[in-house]
């Protein structure tokens, strides 16, 4: 292992190749190690991607570390493996190679004079990096039929999912066709928290990239679209990164049979496990997904900052961003929908 030998990621398919094979072979993977995220986040959002890997001297990989820098003067300058999803992080099969690859990171990171590193492990690492345990990732073992995860669910969430049938909903799963419907939902409930709104390019770079990976579920009520999902399977594990619905239609329960719509999605196409994505113990969303019976994994996200200094806290629940979130919760859709991609790129 002292032979190990970092580099960064090339261009060519051959160094491409090595990359996603190791990604295949190892258990550690997500994903969003795969190297068309790269391709995804440089060619969506504009920015500079630092893939490290190592190897030993024949050629063989032994681990890797996808890094995005995002660097805006309001935000600061930072490298984060990976920003805008719930996962990525490095992955290594032995120590050395590990430690090799934190190096080779804080090097970058002083290189480009970032004021700190985030990875987004889903296991424990053994390191010095400054560890934070503030999420968790919720997930769903599913059984071979719908019919059976439907027995499982409580009598009210099998009684919400109905009452949004017989409001007369039709749901649909498809690609790139949905894509404008699921944008026109998604971007009104992010105005609607005060979140600033990815631009619909970034969802459709995905669906191109990720053709066979990613689909959305639309529930629509009439010709109208209220309730939309995001999915994005690797392995045996469907993920929803990104669900929204129209809170005008709350009544209905659209969300609930958007839902139950991909539940019975991933039972029919064969997944084993559902993930809901990430949420904070206790909140509203952590009780929403525990509902349909997801338990919580712990997700482990480690920091070096290069001065020492507090983990930062780029997120809604920091105070200093209310008056903002409120502000923005009064901008026209259409409004939001313009000024949100310049801002929400430069955040993790």
């Amino acid at each position: 292992m002292d032979a190990l030998v970092p580099s960064m990621l090339g261009r060519t398919d051959a160094e491409i190749l090595a990359w996603d094979t190791y990604v295949l072979r190892s258990p550690l993977s997500t994903g969003y190690h795969l190297s068309g995220w790269r391709r995804v986040i440089e060619e969506a959002f504009g920015h500079q991607t630092y893939y490290l890997i190592v190897k030993e001297p024949q050629g063989t990989v032994q681990g890797i570390a996808p890094l995005v820098l995002l660097a805006s003067r309001g935000f600061g300058r930072f490298l984060v493996s990976l920003p805008f999803v719930n996962y990525g992080g490095l992955i290594a099969d032995a120590p050395e190679a590990r430690r090799l690859l934190e190096s080779y990171a804080i090097e970058e990171a002083k290189e480009l004079n970032a004021d700190h590193i985030e990875l987004r492990q889903q296991e424990p690492m053994n390191t010095t990096w400054v560890s934070t345990e503030r999420k968790v990732s919720m997930r769903l073992p599913l059984p071979n039929s719908y019919e059976q995860l439907v027995k499982e669910f409580p009598s009210k969430l099998r009684s919400q999912v109905r009452r949004a049938q017989k409001e007369g909903m039709t749901v649909r799963v498809g690609g790139s066709d949905c894509l404008d419907e699921f944008y026109a939902v998604f971007s009104r409930c992010m105005r609607d928290l005060g979140t600033p709104v990815y631009a619909k390019g970034f969802f459709g770079k995905v669906l191109e990239v990720f053709s066979k990976e990613a689909r959305i579920c639309i529930v629509s009520h009439g010709k109208t679209p209220v309730a939309a999902g995001f999915l994005y399977g690797f392995r045996s594990s469907l993920e929803i990164p990104w669900a929204a619905s129209d809170k005008r239609f709350n009544k209905l329960a659209p969300n609930m049979l958007l839902y139950g719509t991909v539940l019975e999605y991933a039972c029919q196409q064969g997944f084993e496990v559902f993930d809901f994505g990430r949420s904070t113990p206790d909140s509203g969303t952590y009780r929403f997904k525990a509902q349909w019976g997801a338990q919580p994994k712990q997700l482990h996200w480690y920091y070096w900052m290069r001065d020492g200094s507090p983990v930062p806290q780029l997120n809604p629940q920091n105070p200093k961003y209310a008056l903002a979130i409120r502000l923005w919760q009064k901008l026209p859709v259409a409004v939001a929908n313009v000024l949100g991609p310049h801002i929400v790129k430069h955040l993790p």
